[in-house]
């Protein structure tokens, strides 16, 4: 039995347990405090939008107009022969004057004869032509008697206006009585006789004499021969029908361009053609498909080849080709300033077998004329 000294003795105190410093809880990390979950707010409803009004843009300011050439009036025909005679009067060396010369002396001696034919020929009169006129000259009594300056020269006009061909009828066909219309003219000739111009220049003509003109750009092988055309068309409101690119068909543009004038009720149509001649079969058949082709709608009346005066019988040679290959119907002699190049009218006529028409005598728009052989010989006389 335990005594109660040792039941007295109190238990001894049980040690504390050590206590462990609490560790510092990382910087980052909070304690996080429970708390009753908060429902997340519903998502806001975007307000509705309202189309705005659409805006309409500023129109654009319309680009100005380009501005159209002055319409100007073509000098008519009578003010033109004058001209015509006013500049062979004025030209630097006409061949009449040195025949006139020549034919006024006293006494011809063979040596004289002989310069009256030498100056015939320079003036590119021909060959065959000017033995007929110094015959003729020799047989005169008023060039090989005693004869005042006067009488010479009265007979030296007569000699030449018989071999220009004084009574030859000249007029342009749709110019004649009972001429169709629209009266359709085929320009024809080599590239740099002026034929473009020439084209140009004769719509003028006629605009001149109250006509109603369509002219054709079927040159559509030649860089600008277009425009070219439409500038001289524009400045006398003439129309120019044309391709939309080069090297077009040609024979495509005559057909809309005489299907224009007839609708158009037009008094003349005008067709510039190609003047290529590197290849004379393939130009002459295509101004044949040209005329052909022109032909389903309206009937050719004119062909007129334009020659370069100052060529002279240089120009004989393409002319005939022209002339053999496709009907011409006249001449135009383009750049005829009344030098000693004169003497072309005798000899294209004579070698072609059609008058000259029309004659060119300088740069301005009106410096086409019809050919005047009383004005011509007084002009190369004067």
């Amino acid at each position: 039995m335990e005594s109660a000294a040792e039941a007295a003795e109190p238990a001894p105190a049980a040690e504390p347990e050590p206590v462990s410093e609490p560790k510092a809880a990382p910087a980052e990390q909070k304690p996080v405090t429970e708390s009753a979950p908060v429902a997340e707010p519903e998502p806001a409803q975007p307000e509705p939008v309202v189309p705005a009004e659409p805006v309409t843009p500023a129109e654009p300011e319309p680009a100005p107009a380009p501005a159209k050439p002055k319409t100007e009036a073509p000098e008519k025909v009578g003010s033109r022969l004058t001209r015509l005679k006013e500049k062979l009067a004025k030209s630097s060396n006409p061949f009449g004057k040195a025949l006139f010369n020549i034919l006024a002396k006293d006494n011809l001696s063979e040596a004289d004869w002989e310069d009256v034919e030498d100056t015939l020929l320079l003036a590119d009169v021909g060959a065959e032509a000017s033995m007929d006129l110094v015959d003729d000259l020799r047989t005169d009594a008023r060039v090989t008697g005693k004869s005042t300056p006067d009488q010479v020269r009265a007979a030296l006009k007569e000699k030449l206006l018989d071999l220009v061909g004084r009574d030859t009828d000249r007029r342009l066909n749709a110019d004649k009585p009972g001429a169709n219309k629209p009266s359709v003219i085929i320009m024809v000739g080599v590239n740099g006789t002026g034929k473009t111009t020439t084209a140009g220049k004769l719509a003028r003509l006629f605009v001149s004499e109250n006509k109603k003109v369509v002219m054709g750009a079927a040159d559509t092988f030649r860089a600008a021969a277009a425009d070219q055309l439409e500038t001289w068309g524009a400045r006398v409101n003439v129309p120019v029908v044309r391709s939309d690119k080069d090297g077009a068909d040609p024979a495509s543009v005559a057909f809309e361009a005489s299907a224009k004038a007839k609708e158009d009720n037009a008094d003349v149509l005008i067709i510039d053609t190609a003047g290529r001649l590197q290849n004379k079969a393939n130009l002459m058949d295509e101004l044949g498909k040209i005329r052909r082709v022109t032909e389903k709608n309206l009937p050719v009346d004119e062909v007129l080849l334009v020659l370069d005066a100052t060529t002279g019988q240089n120009g004989m040679t393409q002319a005939k080709v022209f002339a053999e290959a496709i009907g011409i119907t006249g001449v135009v002699l383009s750049k005829l300033d009344g030098s000693a190049k004169g003497g072309i009218v005798v000899s294209v006529q004579k070698a072609l077998g059609v008058p000259v028409k029309l004659v060119g005598l300088g740069e301005g728009p009106d410096d086409l004329a019809p050919f005047d052989p009383e004005g011509f010989v007084d002009g190369i006389l004067a």
